[in-house]
């Protein structure tokens, strides 16, 4: 979760006492100003922790912290301060914004986390958005998204120059057809008799464990959140039944598999093929959840009735949930769908990501709309990525 007063103070602070060109100085007073507890080189609290270099300019090279030691503080907004002479710079160091791992590395695989990473290895951008601290919200919500397993294999082939096993999906002109009439289809599926069944009976799921979405939307850590509610939603009858006594009782949740299927829901219609991916915004919180793969998108729309939806489930801060079955290809979502191709890795097309916003706006103000040109405009950037 991300604090977004307490990290303002932060910057603000360090900002205050630009110039003070002492990394020991500096990190005494932000240690007594915050109350941070100390762990060797790094000091932090619940809400953030932070690492200190020396350096002569924005732009180092120095090595800043092993990687085992950064999967401590990985599930808070990790700040590395270059102090120079005359400025103190602050970027975000969490995982998702490492590009290798530089020191020690050589024995580095996902069952022996080895090596450590120098502030060259830190990204400069992600996507076109800043590394700097008016941003930080907005890249941490990013990294949310993805669990440090998830970035140590990017990173183990990354630094290793592993070659990928997956290959980039490749259609023959019948399937890129195919691809292209998808929107089309989608259109023609928003106004069908089967949408309004799928909608029904994802609606009567929601309400069936209402009580337990509300519990469930409270859990911190938003990759266990999002798959709780869809597990909720979407699973056979045992496994519900065990979730939904765990969250009443407060007992221990049973181990939750992430799944590796394009959609969390899949329905079957007489002319479509449906796959929903389920999408948890709760409203009183900054998020900007993760999308599609888009080589298995792509797969998946290649094939003839295919339809592919998102369902969107709100919860506000009195408890309230909201819900909204549209296509990938609304107008509101389509706006607020950005491509993340760094995370993918190699021989991949990436994967995509929800502007937040985006989703609250197909809750409140839903403009059930299609622009045919901007959607294949937007799959022809898919084709040619």
């Amino acid at each position: 979760m991300y604090n977004s007063e307490k990290i303002k103070n932060l910057v603000s602070f360090i900002t205050v006492n630009n110039g003070i060109a002492d990394k020991i100085k500096l990190s005494l007073k932000v240690q007594n100003e915050f109350n941070l507890i100390r762990d060797r080189s790094v000091f932090y609290c619940d809400d953030f922790a932070i690492r200190f270099c020396k350096t002569k300019s924005k732009c180092f090279s120095n090595t800043v912290l092993s990687l085992s030691t950064l999967q401590k503080y990985d599930n808070v907004p990790f700040i590395v301060c270059a102090v120079t002479s005359d400025k103190n710079y602050m970027l975000l160091a969490n995982a998702t914004f490492l590009r290798k791992i530089s020191h020690s590395s050589q024995d580095l695989r996902i069952d022996n986390i080895k090596g450590s990473f120098n502030g060259s290895d830190i990204m400069s951008d992600f996507e076109g958005i800043s590394n700097e601290p008016q941003n930080f919200e907005f890249l941490f919500t990013s990294h949310e998204n993805y669990s440090f397993n998830e970035n140590l294999e990017r990173l183990v082939a990354a630094t290793n120059n592993i070659q990928p096993t997956k290959e980039k999906f490749l259609p023959d002109e019948k399937q890129i057809s195919c691809i292209l009439n998808s929107v089309e289809r989608a259109k023609k599926f928003l106004t069908s008799n089967e949408y309004k069944i799928l909608n029904d009976d994802l609606c009567e799921r929601v309400n069936s464990v209402a009580s337990e979405i509300v519990i469930a939307a409270f859990i911190d850590n938003v990759n266990l959140r999002g798959r709780i509610i869809e597990y909720l939603i979407t699973s056979a009858d045992d496994l519900r039944c065990t979730l939904i006594d765990a969250l009443r009782t407060n007992k221990p949740l049973p181990e939750i598999y992430t799944s590796d299927d394009l959609g969390d829901y899949e329905r079957k219609f007489e002319y479509f093929d449906t796959e929903t991916d389920i999408k948890t915004k709760i409203l009183f919180l900054s998020s900007n959840p993760k999308g599609y793969n888009i080589d298995k998108l792509l797969s998946f729309l290649a094939t003839e009735k295919s339809v592919y939806l998102i369902y969107v489930i709100a919860i506000d801060e009195h408890k309230n949930i909201s819900t909204r079955l549209c296509s990938m290809y609304n107008n509101q979502i389509l706006n607020g769908t950005r491509i993340i191709k760094h995370w993918a890795g190699r021989n991949s097309r990436g994967v995509t990501q929800y502007d937040g916003s985006a989703l609250e706006s197909v809750i409140f103000d839903f403009d059930n709309s299609i622009n045919i040109s901007k959607a294949r405009e937007l799959i022809k950037n898919f084709l040619n990525a």
